[in-house]
């Protein structure tokens, strides 16, 4: 059975890893460097690491933090933030990126999905969806949360992964932050839509909160969270212990 990974996400500003809820209210938390190296020696089996403000300030990643984190950490590593073309691709993984995750880029142009997996290869493509709900429908929101779509999120996640996309990351805003759950209704209605592994993101505040995640929807491949990792809320190694206690499969 394959096993279910967990994954601290470092959203960076201005090199330091931070924090809010809702997408809003951002602190300070620590060094992204020091933040995945810790993480690396204790239990992660990725990180994602998000520049959030690249694609509304319009302009290119932080790849000086990449490259000296991708010299020190040896698990997987996904990045994303400010990706609009097959050249940000290119200049990201060489930084050491595994996986790319396009969101505001996407949207801008769909194409580039298809066009990075040919020359990449699926598995290297992440689409990343920042999805609220809006009068009872998920909506798709770009620019690091700030800007309404318009998108229906489901199908849009279905032409994504039509497109090439070889993982979906499901960012609930409604969710994030909060710490009271995973937002198991939008995760559920992804999970059935695609074939590909989907990664549950926002909303997660203790360790029950992953043991209900994989649970009630098998069909999730991983749990992101970040505060709860990022302050000691939760350590992982002990939820790699817990979930394994509850025979969910784990790399442990």
């Amino acid at each position: 059975m394959i096993t279910k990974r967990i994954i601290p996400c470092l959203d960076v500003r201005n090199g330091r890893v931070v924090k809010g809820v809702n997408f809003d209210g951002i602190r300070d938390v620590s060094s992204p460097v020091e933040k995945a190296d810790y993480y690396s020696r204790n239990g992660a089996d990725e990180l994602v690491f998000y520049d959030i403000t690249a694609s509304n300030e319009d302009r290119k990643i932080f790849t000086n933090v990449l490259a000296e984190t991708a010299e020190r950490v040896f698990i997987p590593l996904t990045v994303g933030g400010g990706i609009r073309s097959i050249d940000d691709f290119d200049r990201v993984l060489k930084c050491g990126a595994d996986k790319v995750s396009v969101n505001s880029g996407a949207i801008a142009d769909p194409s580039l999905i298809g066009k990075a997996a040919k020359k990449y290869g699926n598995q290297c493509v992440v689409i990343s969806a920042d999805v609220k709900r809006v009068d009872g429908a998920f909506r798709v929101f770009a620019k690091g949360g700030r800007e309404n779509t318009g998108l229906e999120a489901i199908s849009w996640i279905k032409r994504c992964v039509s497109l090439g996309a070889g993982e979906v990351v499901l960012n609930s805003i409604d969710t994030d932050g909060v710490k009271n759950g995973f937002d198991l209704e939008m995760l559920a209605a992804v999970t059935a839509e695609v074939n590909v592994p989907v990664i549950a993101s926002g909303g997660a505040g203790k360790i029950e909160d992953f043991i209900t995640l994989f649970r009630a929807l098998p069909r999730v491949d991983a749990g992101l969270a970040a505060s709860i990792f990022h302050f000691g809320e939760v350590e992982i190694r002990d939820l790699k212990k817990r979930m394994a206690e509850e025979g969910i499969p784990t790399r442990v």
